[in-house]
């Protein structure tokens, strides 16, 4: 999660950054960052509480949960194409992911969720009824690989479900090249 301490529906972006870091000013380099990649950050309104938005990822992606769409049994979308959907509806719609009303939207428009699933997908969000689970996985992850802050990468080496060696842990944006660099390491303890 971004900032857990967070108001539950989100917050002014401006009035978040100034009691919290004083300004906004810090997210100027992120700003010109994302723009090389395509992700311009242009109608960043909200800071959310991403709580209910790790909430829609771990529903849409159950591989247990029944979804129909077009009268066929489509795969779960994956978790990059969840992060994609909420990504673009905060920082590039000005949209509150905070807000259930606004994850059940990205769910049904972006995310294949079914009309006869909303009732249930409007409850587990309202209830936080996966918010044990996902605040759980949270402090795992951050135990397992020291995670302070986001975003956290972790890249290794895997032989089946085993890492090879010891995974790299890394916190912030990073240049494509840090992961060139690290990809070329790993590379070559599989050799």
């Amino acid at each position: 999660m971004i900032d857990p301490n967070t108001k539950i529906d989100g917050e002014e972006f401006e009035a978040y950054n100034v009691r919290r870091w004083g300004g906004s000013g810090w997210t100027q380099g992120l700003r010109t960052s994302g723009r090389k990649v395509g992700a311009d950050f242009r109608n960043w309104r909200t800071w959310p509480n991403t709580l209910r938005a790790h909430q829609l990822i771990a529903y849409v992606t159950n591989p247990d949960r029944r979804r129909v769409v077009d009268d066929s049994r489509a795969p779960p979308p994956s978790t990059s194409e969840c992060n994609a959907a909420i990504f673009d509806a905060m920082y590039e719609r000005g949209e509150n992911v905070s807000l259930t009303e606004t994850l059940v939207r990205i769910g049904t428009e972006k995310l294949g969720v079914a009309e006869e699933e909303v009732p249930d997908l409007r409850s587990h969000l309202e209830t936080n009824a996966g918010a044990k689970d996902v605040i759980g996985e949270i402090q795992s992850g951050r135990r397992r690989y020291n995670i302070k802050g986001v975003p956290h990468f972790v890249v290794g080496a895997m032989d089946g479900e085993s890492f090879v060696g010891r995974p790299y842990g890394f916190s912030g944006a990073q240049d494509s090249s840090a992961f060139v660099e690290m990809f070329e390491e790993l590379a070559g303890k599989l050799d």
